[in-house]
């Protein structure tokens, strides 16, 4: 049997996934994320809802395991995320503001994470997911509550830049490809915020799609989030064999997952080269991924249960390679 060749010895960018503390205890599993790939994300313990603690402390011990096997493998490190609508922990929803003011406690919790893993970390989701599901505006949440929809971007890029200013800082966000009211939101997001002087150093296209979504969307998507000049960063993809209805049969949908995969690293690999922060896939064998949790029937990511390769796999690889013959 031939062994496949790491995705990392092939892509002229970065390639990364996400992972968790505990699976990277695993042999195998470490063995295969440092064969195939050159940066790893937190999949959650980078966030809130693990790091701050109800009485406004910090816990790090999952992140510095996270951090210390990037270090240990010669891998790097991308930070998600400072700031998520979704995490609202207690330890800032009670803040007690005759002792510390709320933006003086998010200055506080941006700078703690971010000067940790200066010098290992390549860059940040500084805000993640803002814009509403439909695309009429940015989401409500506590941090906007208390800081206005713009206010608490600049309040956390600022800090972030300060902390390290050799991290690339991104917004980032989902369903770009499949809901263009959403991406024009995004868009004119980035466009307000680059006006107003915040940070931004570059923009994740999270790329979460289903084996049915129509061919040329991401490859779309991708040209327009371009056009700021930014780095992109294709940060959380996978494909869903059975989001969006189910097909008449597995093979076929791997086959779509396949071609999807394929368009990506083919779409991702034609922006100008200084553009191409990183490619990341969500997670390593299907087995790991969130949408496995949700249905036990999905197969979103590039290695089966067992982490043996797939379909998807190969077809990055074939993807990779033709893009190394053009370039």
């Amino acid at each position: 049997m031939i062994a496949e060749p790491p995705l990392k010895s092939l892509a002229p960018f970065r390639i990364g996934t996400a992972v968790r503390a505990a699976e990277l205890t695993e042999p195998a599993y470490g063995d295969l994320v440092a064969r195939h790939f050159s940066q790893i994300t937190a999949e959650w313990e980078m966030k809130m809802e693990y790091v701050v603690q109800p009485d406004g402390s910090f816990r790090f011990d999952r992140a510095d395991a996270i951090a210390g096997f990037a270090q240990r493998r010669g891998l790097k490190l991308f930070g998600h995320t400072l700031l998520w609508y979704a995490n609202e922990p207690e330890g800032f929803a009670r803040l007690d503001e005759t002792r510390q003011s709320f933006e003086g406690a998010l200055r506080n919790y941006v700078t703690a994470m971010v000067s940790r893993y200066r010098g290992l970390a390549t860059g940040w989701d500084v805000v993640n997911e803002p814009v509403m599901e439909n695309g009429e505006g940015l989401r409500e949440s506590l941090w906007t509550r208390k800081l206005g929809q713009t206010g608490h971007f600049k309040v956390a890029f600022e800090a972030a830049k300060a902390a390290d200013p050799a991290a690339v800082l991104f917004v980032n966000d989902y369903h770009l490809e499949s809901r263009p009211a959403k991406l024009a939101a995004y868009m004119r997001l980035i466009e307000q915020l680059l006006k107003d002087g915040v940070p931004l150093g570059g923009i994740g296209c999270q790329t979460h799609c289903w084996s049915e979504m129509a061919p040329g969307a991401i490859t779309a998507t991708l040209k327009a989030l371009a056009g700021f000049g930014l780095p992109i960063h294709l940060s959380e993809m996978d494909v869903s064999t059975v989001q969006g209805g189910m097909l008449a049969s597995r093979a076929e949908a791997e086959q779509r997952q396949a071609r999807l995969y394929a368009e990506a690293v083919e779409a991702f690999a034609a922006l100008p080269e200084r553009q191409q922060f990183a490619f990341t896939v969500w997670g390593l064998r299907d087995r790991d991924s969130w949408l496995k949790r949700e249905n036990a029937s999905d197969r979103p990511l590039l290695f089966d249960d067992a982490g043996r390769p797939k379909p998807a796999f190969s077809a990055v690889v074939n993807a990779l390679r033709r893009r190394g013959s053009a370039g």
